[in-house]
């Protein structure tokens, strides 16, 4: 079960694009240092989901060579009941500039079924380069991380774009540049275990992995508000489907004005 934290907003495929414009200097505008947001994860074989796991992410303000940066750290785990069958704890963390939204420094670290790796990626900004274990390798502009990636996301103007629409971006994980992007779906109301939502729809491109098939088969939906933040993802998944629901908030940097209905 690879990268148990990113399936949480984006898994992506290969696709030979380039990140343009409307991925690019993007000011932040949609969250501020404080601000916590926990999902639970819900797994079905039969059509009945149980509740198998959670993922929090947590932003801070920090410093990187004295540069102001937004710190993110995501923690994922299984629970405890679900340990026997597949035990994971996965943590997260990426630093990217609060001036132009890039990245400045990635760690993974991911303990999951009995497979462990650990990544620090450091990103050099003048020089377009991303600072692995395994050596240097040369990034395109506004390469972003996978966790950076998500809340430069929660930047987009949605409002540019109409249904069907592909928005294009590199991310750099694994030692590789992987030319993405996010298909606009439109707007429409979402009902979550939270509560019910005028949500942003959208599709990412999907990597065929180990749980994941390739295409466009997991739905992202946002909340349709200045926060844009993850409500509901659902795909299939090699065996069964999964459910990830927003279930807890703290400090968002704007009303939650797209909630229809609590529970």
């Amino acid at each position: 079960m690879k990268k148990f934290l990113i399936i949480v907003i984006s898994t992506f495929s290969w696709m030979k694009l380039t990140a343009g414009d409307d991925f690019c200097g993007i000011h932040n505008t949609a969250f501020n240092s404080g601000e916590q947001i926990t999902f639970n994860i819900f797994y079905s074989v039969a059509g009945i989901y149980v509740n198998a796991g959670t993922a929090n992410f947590a932003l801070s303000l920090d410093k990187i060579n004295n540069k102001p940066c937004y710190h993110v750290v995501g923690d994922g785990k299984s629970n405890s009941s679900y340990d026997w069958i597949f035990k994971v704890r996965d943590r997260y963390e990426t630093y990217f500039d609060t001036a132009n939204m890039q990245p400045l420094k990635f760690i993974r670290n991911v303990d999951e079924g009995g497979y462990k790796k650990t990544e620090n990626i450091t990103f050099n900004q003048e020089t377009n380069t991303a600072i692995t274990n395994s050596g240097v390798f040369k990034v395109p502009n506004c390469v972003q991380d996978v966790l950076s990636s998500i809340y430069y996301a929660r930047n987009i103007d949605f409002s540019k774009y109409k249904a069907g629409d592909k928005i294009p971006f590199d991310m750099f994980l694994d030692n590789e540049v992987y030319n993405l992007y996010i298909r606009y779906m439109g707007k429409e109301t979402v009902k979550t275990k939270y509560g019910k939502f005028n949500a942003i729809k959208f599709k990412p491109l999907l990597v065929k992995g180990t749980i994941f098939q390739g295409g466009e088969k997991m739905t992202v939906w946002v909340s349709d508000d200045a926060n844009h933040i993850p409500l509901r993802i659902e795909s299939p998944i090699v065996v069964g489907t999964i459910k990830i629901d927003m279930m807890q908030y703290k400090n968002l940097r704007h009303p939650l004005s797209s909630l229809i209905n609590f529970r």
